[in-house]
């Protein structure tokens, strides 16, 4: 992969949809199938190319076995296909069984926020010559809080697992233009790691690999300010414009327009971007 993944292309905005009753920012709201499409509807409106959908909450809750989270995320991944099929619809599982029926339904990316945990899902993604999104958490089990984490070098180790899956997962076959790496904040991380992160993400974007940050409303951002859930959105977004300038790719997110807004106020202030509309001074 290049070392200079630069470039004028606008990031890419991936909008959450939650097939969840007890998801930690949007506590159920999309857990219908009909919101689920409607929130679809609305994300792609307001300009995400990728949506990402999933069925088991991140953090601990009630067990959901594989057989369920199907249940839950392939009839609205086929659906969504079927209505877009011009948007990346991309599903977020660890699990390599629900992977597979996911791209049967039309998803091609899969977002495996565990590393790994599951070795067969990174062939999947292979097999079907599909997108993967390569994340860190440091070898902890999937649904489980970090407790006392170290690390010698975050960003170090970061950049060695993750690019460590990109490699394989384009060898398996899976086209290199859609294979992300993710710093993958908080899982397996306090906040101390989350923000030497962002303060070192020009490390992690000269990979060169494509590179997705998952940072909307996450924990990192409500201890560092001091906010609840529900008032971490400015920091999400400050957060955003510090990465967008330093050149990552994608930004996986609950408040798309928003984000949408940042990127381009901050490719426009970079002169990667024109102004939408300009008559100030200028009539």
């Amino acid at each position: 992969m290049s070392a200079n993944p630069r470039s004028a292309k606008l990031a890419q905005v991936m909008a959450i949809v939650n097939r969840t009753p007890d998801s930690f920012y949007d506590k159920g709201a999309t857990f219908a199938e009909a919101e689920a499409l409607r929130r679809c509807a609305e994300v792609i409106e307001q300009g995400a190319s990728i949506v990402d959908i999933g069925g088991v909450k991140a953090g601990p809750g009630e067990a959901v076995d594989a057989q369920e989270e199907i249940q839950r995320v392939v009839p609205t991944i086929a659906a969504a296909h079927e209505r877009y099929p011009d948007v990346t619809i991309s599903v977020d599982t660890w699990r390599a069984s629900v992977a597979e029926a996911a791209i049967t339904a039309g998803a091609t990316l899969i977002n495996d926020t565990w590393a790994g945990w599951d070795p067969e899902l990174i062939e999947v993604a292979g097999e079907h010559k599909v997108g993967y999104v390569c994340s860190h958490t440091g070898g902890v089990t999937p649904r489980t809080r970090p407790h006392r984490v170290h690390f010698d070098d975050i960003v170090a180790d970061v950049i060695a697992e993750t690019t460590a899956l990109a490699e394989k997962a384009a060898s398996l076959g899976c086209p290199e233009e859609l294979v992300f790496i993710d710093p993958t904040h908080d899982f397996g991380k306090n906040t101390f790691h989350g923000l030497e992160l962002l303060r070192r993400i020009d490390e992690v974007v000269a990979t060169g690999w494509p590179v997705l940050m998952a940072l909307s409303n996450k924990d990192f951002v409500g201890e560092t300010l001091d906010r609840g859930v529900g008032k971490r959105v400015a920091g999400t977004l400050a957060a955003t414009a510090w990465s967008a300038a330093h050149g990552v790719a994608a930004f996986r997110v609950h408040e798309v327009a928003e984000t949408l807004d940042v990127i381009r106020m901050t490719a426009a202030i970079e002169g990667t971007m024109a102004p939408l509309n300009t008559t100030r001074g200028l009539a």
